[in-house]
């Protein structure tokens, strides 16, 4: 019960990965606040998680969405003691032909919705005067740069940079801000990227999926669950003294 007593928050909560870390931060005695852009199916999340879970409609492109949020969760909670910032989205496509609209969602919810819902998050918890823990999702696609992938890589790049900054920033008030880069990990999203490499790549669909698995060290794709372990050791009090750091959960892909 490594989380016993404390509020979490958790974007992106109503499926794949945050809707893994969402069950297990549960499992580890947290309040869950169960956050995601689709409000049904985050308060049908949420109820399956019991009495000690709430499901919150939020959209992080809309600061106004986000100031609601967190002023529910307080109302209902009494405080924030964890952010886990998931909600993510991913596009690509040839350099030459990137458009504005793709470039402009991308950056919209990975970095500009991640940073203002820390914000929002953050001022509260200094509010309160009793430190948190903010946990950043970034990508194995931060590390490198990929030919179809470019504004989702650097997406994920400026959410590594972020978490850096806003940890030192931070620090001070005692809020752990650190991040979790994911390699390739089974989930709805990968379905997506999948179908998108097809296209690109002319391959059949399920292919990329394949090959992906088959390349990580570790001899598999990652599963949601596969997050969870450091999920929880960043939201703890393990990590007290861990701070603007970026941990690779990839099967041993990337080194650093």
């Amino acid at each position: 019960m490594k989380l016993e007593g404390k509020v979490a928050v958790v974007t992106g909560g109503a499926r794949g990965i945050g809707r893994a870390i969402c069950h297990r931060y549960a499992a580890e005695g947290a309040w869950v606040v169960v956050a995601d852009l689709n409000e049904a199916e985050c308060k049908r999340v949420a109820a399956g998680l019991g009495k000690t879970a709430l499901g919150v409609g939020v959209d992080i492109t809309s600061q106004d969405s986000i100031d609601a949020m967190v002023k529910t969760v307080v109302a209902e909670c009494g405080g924030i003691d964890i952010l886990v910032n998931n909600a993510g989205v991913f596009d690509m496509g040839p350099l030459l032909e990137v458009t504005h609209e793709s470039y402009r969602k991308v950056f919209a919810v990975n970095v500009e919705g991640l940073f203002f819902t820390l914000q929002a998050v953050a001022n509260q918890m200094v509010a309160q005067g009793r430190g948190g823990k903010i946990i950043n999702f970034a990508s194995q696609a931060g590390r490198r740069g990929e030919a179809l992938v470019a504004v989702y890589c650097a997406s994920k790049a400026a959410v590594i940079s972020l978490t850096q900054s806003c940890g030192l920033a931070l620090a001070k008030d005692r809020i752990n801000v650190n991040g979790i880069a994911p390699g390739v990990i089974d989930t709805p999203m990968w379905d997506q990227v999948d179908a998108l490499f097809a296209k690109y790549e002319n391959l059949p669909l399920g292919e990329k999926k394949k090959q992906v698995g088959l390349a990580v060290p570790y001899g598999r794709m990652g599963t949601p669950g596969d997050m969870t372990g450091m999920a929880v050791f960043l939201a703890s009090a393990d990590s007290d003294y861990i701070v603007a750091q970026t941990y690779n959960v990839d099967g041993g892909n990337w080194m650093s």
